[in-house]
């Protein structure tokens, strides 16, 4: 469990920092946050997936020596050779996973998509970082190896629900701790009837009513997906179980989480929608910078609202609460189907509600297992893609 009642407080040197994934959504939002607070904040490492420009641009803006690209086929892009003189530039997934433990860096920044960033935060953890993340699916998959290696204040969470609820626990005790609303958007399709989701294009799961993301988490916020692992990734934090976990849709994306005490007493954190904030938050704690972001002109910010998510509609939900109570390994397969899927679906091969088909038909194939290495969850992973791969081709044939 993260504690958000300790932490180092003081004016410091500036903050050495690692942002991996940063051409991504989070990532660039994390290097605008850097920009704002150049006195504050040092960028000493960068790495992408294969957005070479945009590393090259971030490193020389920013005098970064350390880079990383995760796929080796752009070793040779000849916009490489624009780097910083006397920069490092490595090659492929293990050099992405070697700027996390590196001496002259304190904070990771894991704006990494999905599967891949989970050995990134293990080995940050393992160094003594502190772990500024986004991957939530690290968390889903990993979380009974990554959490034992937790430090007080060594994780903070940069989804903008986990930091809410972070903020609402400073100087509370966790005994008193009852349950966790976790808010959602309830993303384009809310109240629809699952027949009309059965025709639902790409382009219009990736219009998302309030925020700017990524493609896979926005389809993943579209089904309902993002926030069934965001269920599974605050169990794992707060050490709250699954059931004590109730998503709360709130259209206007203004309250970012809840948490109820056992006194009936409920706090909620509040603001823009806007991620830096977030990001921001995760960098300076446990201090407070001056607003990267606009403030919220509640005069005029209009009536907000709430209502219960509808599971036997956006089924992925309740297919991901499924695996959190299980855990185990089955977690990392329902995140491996969903991959797959949402890829298969932005890629125009299958439908809408094929994800939560093809998921479920995973989980059900899928025999659980105690998590006990990277390497396990590696296979696991592995595995429930080429099943869901297969189911893929049968369900689409």
């Amino acid at each position: 469990m993260i504690d958000p009642s300790t932490g180092a407080d003081g004016e410091d040197a500036r903050i050495r920092v690692a942002v991996l994934g940063c051409s991504g959504s989070i990532g660039r939002q994390t290097l605008d946050v850097c920009r704002r607070h150049r006195d504050r904040v040092s960028v000493v490492a960068l790495s992408v997936n294969s957005s070479t420009g945009e590393l090259v641009a971030a490193a020389r803006e920013f005098g970064v020596s350390h880079l990383a690209v995760a796929d080796v086929t752009r070793s040779n892009d000849p916009i490489l050779a624009e780097a910083p003189e006397g920069s490092l530039v490595d090659f492929g997934p293990e050099a992405v996973v070697r700027l996390a433990s590196l001496p002259e860096v304190d904070v990771v920044v894991n704006a990494l998509v999905g599967f891949a960033g989970m050995h990134s935060g293990y080995e940050a953890l393992r160094a003594g970082k502190t772990l500024a993340y986004a991957n939530k699916e690290s968390i889903v998959c990993g979380g009974d190896l990554l959490m034992p290696l937790v430090r007080d204040g060594k994780l903070i969470p940069v989804d903008s629900e986990h930091s809410a609820i972070f903020q609402c626990l400073v100087g509370e005790r966790h005994k008193d701790l009852s349950r966790i609303w976790l808010t959602c958007s309830g993303g384009p399709f809310f109240g629809r009837s699952r027949d009309e989701l059965s025709s639902v294009t790409a382009a219009e799961a990736l219009a998302h009513p309030t925020w700017k993301m990524g493609a896979k988490i926005t389809i993943d916020c579209a089904s309902l997906m993002n926030k069934g692992l965001e269920v599974i990734e605050a169990h794992h934090l707060f050490d709250v179980p699954v059931d004590r976990i109730s998503v709360l849709v709130h259209r206007q994306s203004m309250i970012h989480s809840m948490v109820e005490f056992t006194d009936g007493v409920v706090k909620a954190q509040l603001g823009s929608s806007d991620m830096r904030a977030p990001i921001q938050y995760a960098l300076s704690y446990p201090q407070r910078w001056e607003a990267s972001v606009e403030s919220v002109d509640w005069w005029s910010a209009g009536p907000l609202t709430f209502a219960e998510p509808d599971e036997s509609t956006f089924g992925c939900l309740a297919l991901a609460k499924e695996a959190g109570r299980t855990g185990g390994t089955l977690p990392c397969a329902m995140n491996a189907a969903n991959e797959v899927a949402n890829q298969a679906f932005r890629d125009g091969v299958c439908s809408f509600v094929d994800i939560e088909r093809i998921v479920s038909r995973v989980m059900d194939g899928t025999a659980v297992e105690r998590v006990e290495t990277l390497s396990q969850l590696d296979d696991v992973d592995a595995r429930a893609r080429e099943l869901a791969r297969g189911i893929l081709s049968e369900v689409c044939s």
